[in-house]
């Protein structure tokens, strides 16, 4: 949507079911989406062609976002599991496992060494990007 007229721009459609959660790289140059489909898509901002889907979740995914630096994606799902994605290659780089329920929420630090999850377990948690401990 154009911000300042309200206006659509584009309709970024290859997700097979309800889309959750959707964020712009911090550069605009990339959207991440999560679905309901256990799908996280990368879209190019300007043309919105679909990059790549990342396949790994095991139930609906909840929470999508870019680190800071747009070299990785986080995300949260229905299936208790945080995972965190390489942008450029979609190739899973690691699973956080600790929330005992739901993912509901999923976030970098601004310089990019910590992931903070929100849980339907009613927990918050703060992990280390690189080792996800």
């Amino acid at each position: 949507w154009d911000a300042a007229s309200g206006q659509e721009l584009q309709a970024l459609l290859g997700d097979t079911n309800q889309v959750t959660s959707v964020a712009f790289s911090h550069d605009g140059m990339q959207i991440v989406s999560g679905s309901k489909d256990s799908s996280v898509r990368v879209w190019d901002a300007a043309s919105g062609q679909e990059l790549q889907a990342l396949l790994g979740d095991t139930n609906q995914v909840t929470s999508v976002a870019f680190s800071h630096d747009g070299m990785q994606i986080v995300s949260g799902s229905r299936d208790n599991s945080v995972r965190v994605w390489d942008a450029a290659s979609g190739q899973e780089l690691q699973a956080l496992l600790g929330d005992t329920n739901q993912v509901t929420s999923v976030a970098f630090s601004h310089d990019g060494t910590q992931i903070v999850s929100g849980s339907r377990d009613k927990s918050v948690r703060v992990w280390d990007a690189a080792s996800g401990q």
